[in-house]
């Protein structure tokens, strides 16, 4: 994965700034210095994939969901799962499934739906499945030899496989699994290869996966989920004391935009509740409107259309949320919200190059690979799981020096052997022990493994996180902990681990 930046700061008292400079002029010096002290908490620290100097940024940008709002887990989950299921009932899915309810133990980001098997896959970049789950039952390799030959899928294949990478998906990716557990275990159906049928009825994974899609638009788009959030918004936003001191800080330092693809009703309550008196506030200070925190506020995005085309940008009416009519074709009027536009209309209305331009969020694909491959923004993803998998990696990790072990024990084996050997080292039990060790290791994240890697092989998503993220941390408030003026330096690599 990308790596931890090498760090020292005045905050932490370990070098100044004179000393830094004459520590450094020697290389050999380096050598004394345990860069593990140099490093911030891991709550507290961004990962870096590609060098990045914040002097250079002169505008940050963010999304709302998930980015500056943190909705709480499992709770918002569980509201959207609930909500989900029930409209799925109400257009006429058996009453049996308000039975279920959400394990936050089970999803995980980026995994596939193969909507002709109705298989949950975990994969690598080229496809190699690593993971396959039929509702809740678990396939073994040979399981999984029988349905995708070689264990593997075409990716680009998108007709049949939908990647479910969103923090919003995990619901749906629950219930895709409660689907095809309750088909399983309704006596009423009998299981096929594409689906199940009773009778003359065919319910098939196609079906199936179209229903569910269709029930999450619905939840967004008819507004009863955001009813629903905003109704006890202490249960379902976290809200950070520390917001408000970042953004003004950026704010001191470049210029600051909102991009969301909420509408302006919906981001105005959010928002007020996020940059609402925050606790221990003296008495008697005014309080200061969320919109003052940006340069530029943008709804209705549309993202990732936003990235390319866009759509048409309308003034909004701050009072009735209302747009006004006609298209907006003047200069940035500070205090006034926008609605539709693209990226384009970003640069040109806050006077900003590509480049120069960092964009916090949370969606691989609505926020970081368009953002990334059709402006050239700099980009930062949030990554709420990294709590956890940064946790496990600290508490468990004795599971990964045992694997580190296996490995280098297999690299003596064949140490002194090359193409003109005839030996041949028995690696049964070291090949079972690491079966074993990666299964127990992959189980301390969650049922479906690690977000980022099984075993020693990464993720979908891990990769498509290297790609496009140049930064990532478990949230956007963790630049709060760096100077405006750091260099975020990755670290060079020989492409991937080197071979012994």
């Amino acid at each position: 994965m990308g790596s931890v930046t090498g760090e020292y700061s005045d905050h932490n008292n370990l070098l100044s700034p004179h000393e830094n400079h004459s520590s450094f002029r020697n290389a050999g010096d380096c050598h004394h210095i345990d860069y593990r002290l140099l490093k911030r908490d891991y709550h507290h620290r961004v990962f870096v994939n590609r060098s990045l100097a914040l002097e250079k940024i002169k505008c940050f940008g963010f999304d709302m969901d998930y980015t500056l709002a943190v909705y709480r887990s499992p709770e918002y989950e569980e509201l959207a799962f609930q909500l989900m299921v029930n409209h799925l009932v109400s257009i006429g899915y058996p009453q049996g499934l308000l039975l279920y309810t959400y394990d936050p133990t089970f999803p995980t980001r980026g995994l596939v739906f193969d909507t002709l098997l109705g298989n949950l896959l975990k994969v690598d970049s080229n496809g190699n499945i690593l993971v396959c789950a039929h509702g809740f039952s678990f396939l073994k390799g040979s399981e999984i030899l029988e349905q995708y030959s070689n264990k593997f899928i075409q990716r680009d294949d998108i007709a049949r496989f939908y990647i479910l990478n969103t923090l919003f998906n995990l619901t749906e990716t629950y219930l895709y699994a409660c689907l095809v557990d309750f088909f399983i275990n309704c006596s009423e159906y009998s299981r096929c290869q594409a689906g199940f049928k009773s009778g003359d009825l065919f319910m098939s994974f196609q079906n199936m996966f179209q229903d569910v899609r269709d029930t999450m638009d619905f939840v967004h788009d008819s507004g009863i989920l955001k009813k629903k959030t905003l109704g006890n918004l202490e249960k379902y936003v976290l809200r950070d004391p520390r917001l408000p001191l970042l953004l003004s800080r950026m704010k001191e330092a470049g210029k600051v935009f909102l991009a969301t693809n909420s509408d302006y009703p919906y981001t105005d309550a959010i928002m007020n509740f996020l940059f609402d008196l925050p606790p221990g506030l003296k008495p008697g200070t005014s309080h200061r409107s969320w919109h003052s925190y940006f340069d530029l506020i943008v709804v209705d995005t549309r993202k990732p259309f936003f990235f390319g085309e866009g759509t048409v940008i309308r003034q909004v009416d701050n009072e009735s949320g209302k747009l006004r009519i006609g298209a907006y074709t003047g200069p940035l009027q500070h205090g006034v919200v926008y609605s539709g536009g693209s990226s384009d209309m970003i640069c040109d209305l806050l006077g900003v190059k590509g480049k120069e331009i960092l964009y916090i969020g949370d969606h691989i694909f609505g926020d970081i690979l368009k953002s990334k491959k059709r402006q050239g923004w700099r980009t930062f993803l949030v990554v709420p799981e990294l709590a956890r998998e940064l946790q496990v990696w600290t508490e468990k990790s004795a599971l990964f020096d045992e694997l580190h072990n296996l490995d280098i024990f297999l690299a003596e084996l064949y140490k002194h052997l090359d193409s003109s050997s005839n030996e041949r080292p028995d690696i049964t039990s070291v090949r079972k022990r690491i079966k074993v060790v990666t299964h127990e290791m992959d189980m301390c994240y969650g049922k479906m493994g690690s977000l980022l890697r099984c075993g020693s092989r990464q993720t979908l998503f891990a990769s498509q996180l290297i790609r496009y993220a140049d930064l990532y941390a478990v949230s956007c408030i963790n630049l709060l902990y760096y100077p405006f003026s750091y260099l975020f330096r990755a670290p060079p690599v020989l492409v991937r681990q080197p071979f012994y």
